[in-house]
């Protein structure tokens, strides 16, 4: 099995060629390694404390340079490297780092994303019936509708009305946990139906109705 050691060794490759700076680089990349908490399992105010700590260190940004450059002042306690001294490693590790802040980045976006989403929900006769709004239309979740399993040729065909105009937002055998879509907004086709249908070559409603609501946003 590895060892730090071992790991830091792949790293830095011969480690005869390293100047006193990269040296220095590498023990403190050693002792790093073999710290348990690198190799812990992390805690899960993780994502807020490094948001946390992005932004603070933001604020402390170097001042402005010329026009369309950035502050030049460098970090304390940063010894930089000529361009040629650089080793391959060090570039893994800092593509690393930054692959985990944009993966963080990813994760924030999301979640905001989620939260914000525009989102209701209606009481039907059994269960409810859950409409979110994404890119794609809105999702419409049916939960709890305690419908008997429908097969050979019958299926339930849930639909949004507004006025005498029915629009379909999908097909299902049985109605406990059930993702419908729909390219029309509730807010505007406030009839909420499930009908019973068979595949009989006739596309519109049955009338056969097993479930109903009106959808107030």
């Amino acid at each position: 099995m590895a060892t730090d050691d071992d790991r830091v060794a792949e790293l830095a490759g011969d480690e005869g060629d390293l100047d006193p700076i990269e040296r220095a680089q590498l023990e403190e990349l050693r002792v790093l390694l073999a710290d348990p908490a690198v190799w812990a399992e992390p805690d899960p105010e993780l994502e807020d404390i490094v948001v946390s700590a992005i932004t603070a260190e933001a604020g402390t940004a170097g001042p402005a340079g010329p026009a369309g450059t950035v502050g030049t002042t460098a970090p304390r306690n940063v010894v930089p490297l000529a361009r040629k001294n650089r080793r391959p490693w060090l570039y893994a590790l800092a593509g690393a780092a930054a692959a985990a802040v944009i993966a963080l980045v990813a994760v924030v976006a999301f979640r905001d994303t989620g939260s914000s989403a525009e989102h209701f929900s209606i009481a039907l006769q059994s269960g409810k019936a859950e409409f979110t709004r994404t890119d794609d239309g809105w999702r419409i979740y049916l939960e709890g509708a305690d419908l008997p399993r429908l097969d050979n040729g019958r299926f339930y065909e849930a639909w949004l009305r507004k006025g005498d105009v029915l629009v379909p937002v999908g097909t299902f055998n049985e109605g406990q946990q059930v993702t419908l879509w729909a390219g029309v907004s509730p807010k505007d086709f406030t009839t909420f139906t499930v009908t019973r249908e068979a595949a009989d070559g006739n596309q519109a409603s049955s009338g056969d109705r097993v479930l109903s609501g009106t959808i107030t946003p």
